[in-house]
């Protein structure tokens, strides 16, 4: 991009943001239009997706500090009282530059010794007076980074998987690796929006939505599963056979005496690749109804294991 570029051009106008507002607001800003003017949401409007462009072209200025700068201070210039095209009326363009650079004329006027034909050209001003001299204006520039999504099902994100994005118009394939976490972020360095000059491009962050599955959850590289266990079998001890993800299913010990909610671990049956393991969490069921022989032997238990109080511990400890 060249000055004459910034000096047509008002990228907080582009964004919708005051001048003054900060990087914060800046993003917030942008998100929200790419998001508008994507061309995945726009399909063959053309307007729509020059119109993204534009709010790339203004996000990768203003959200870098030493660009926006420059950009501030090249619009300030140009839009004072003594920017003009020259002759009657006001000073001209050289007479801005002129005081700027101590090579003053009578008149305001400036000599350029190194110009062809006698006279620098506007983007050989630029550079000299940013320090990045060149036909270019501004010397190589970093390309933006770019914000996109993908959504996989629970089994491909558990497994890894190749997913291919539409990225302003190119084709990104992005290798997710297994294990990844719904909101999990992913950066692919250099595959964001190309440099301007030479420089290099800017990266691609995907965001990662994981679809839920019905029964197993991720925590890490293990998986998790919470498992329904009879009164009897948690009260007495049993072996229970448990699912996994591969579609075969593991035979579990449930201790005697396990209680609800303890977690019980099957090594190696966790993330497929990894160290993870199984973590089954048991969930003892009470019956919603019983019959008069389930009701007669649970009043028995009670009768039973009347003199065990089960909740003196939590009111022993309610009382310090």
């Amino acid at each position: 991009m060249t000055g004459q570029d910034w000096l047509e051009k008002d990228f907080y106008s582009v964004l919708g943001v005051p001048k003054d507002a900060d990087a914060a607001t800046i993003k917030k800003a942008y998100r929200k239009l790419a998001r508008q003017e994507h061309p995945d949401h726009n399909p063959g409007d053309a307007k729509a997706e020059a119109r993204f462009k534009d709010v790339g072209e203004a996000y990768a200025v203003l959200s870098d500090p030493e660009q926006r700068g420059q950009y501030d201070q090249l619009r300030a210039m140009a839009g004072g009282p003594r920017f003009t095209a020259g002759g009657r009326g006001g000073a001209g363009f050289e007479d801005v530059f002129g005081g700027m650079f101590g090579g003053g004329q009578p008149g305001g006027r400036v000599r350029y010794t190194n110009a062809p034909g006698g006279a620098a050209g506007f983007e050989d001003l630029l550079g000299g007076l940013f320090g990045n001299a060149g036909a270019g204006g501004f010397g190589p520039q970093q390309g933006a980074d770019l914000a996109t999504s993908a959504t996989l099902p629970f089994r491909q994100a558990v497994e890894g998987s190749t997913v291919s994005l539409n990225v302003e118009g190119r084709t990104v394939n992005a290798r997710i690796p297994a294990g990844v976490r719904d909101g999990q972020k992913i950066r692919l360095r250099g595959k964001g929006r190309p440099g301007a000059g030479g420089g290099p491009a800017g990266d691609l962050v995907i965001t990662v939505r994981v679809t839920p599955h019905p029964v197993f959850s991720i925590d890490g590289e293990n998986l998790r599963i919470t498992v329904p266990v009879a009164f009897d079998e948690a009260a007495l001890g049993a072996t229970i056979e448990v699912p996994t993800l591969d579609g075969s299913t593991v035979r579990v010990k449930v201790p005697e005496g396990t209680p609800s909610g303890r977690v019980l671990r099957v090594k190696g049956k966790g993330v497929p690749g990894s160290k993870g393991d199984l973590l089954i969490t048991v969930q003892v069921v009470v019956p919603q109804r019983l019959s008069s022989a389930a009701r007669e032997a649970v009043q028995a238990f009670g009768i039973a294991t009347s003199g065990q109080d089960v909740r003196a511990d939590l009111l022993d400890a309610a009382k310090k």
